[in-house]
């Protein structure tokens, strides 16, 4: 038996805000739409354009009336970046880096919702 990764979830509080963040600060695009007939959900799912399989998934919850609970924060997402000196500094221009190891070569950055994103460079 085997398994393949599929997809990870965050919750976001505006999805216009969330769609705009991750399209800006990491080139994701929009591959697939869910919407509930009765509007209390609307789940995106967004891709990376490079052939990869996995995407990320996106959940507003029409409902939902305070800021999701990350407890510790200590679950994130990786991404890696083909220019990375390039991607800190949008990162930094957009006012979204939250953490940096310098010594390990790596950074984190915050999305609207408070999740993490770990940016490394790509491997030659």
């Amino acid at each position: 038996m085997q398994f393949s990764f599929a997809h990870n979830n965050f919750n976001v509080r505006d999805l216009d805000k969330s769609l705009e963040f991750y399209s800006n600060a990491l080139g994701l695009t929009e591959v697939r739409r869910i919407t509930a007939p009765d509007g209390s959900f609307i789940i995106v799912f967004l891709g990376d354009g490079a052939g990869s399989t996995h995407s990320l998934e996106l959940t507003w919850l029409r409902d939902w009336d305070r800021p999701y609970n990350l407890g510790d924060n200590e679950f994130h997402l990786a991404f890696t970046a083909q220019d990375f000196d390039s991607a800190h500094a949008l990162h930094r221009q957009m006012g979204c880096i939250c953490f940096e190891n310098q010594e390990m070569g790596i950074y984190f950055i915050t999305d609207p919702d408070g999740y993490w994103l770990e940016i490394i460079p790509a491997k030659d």
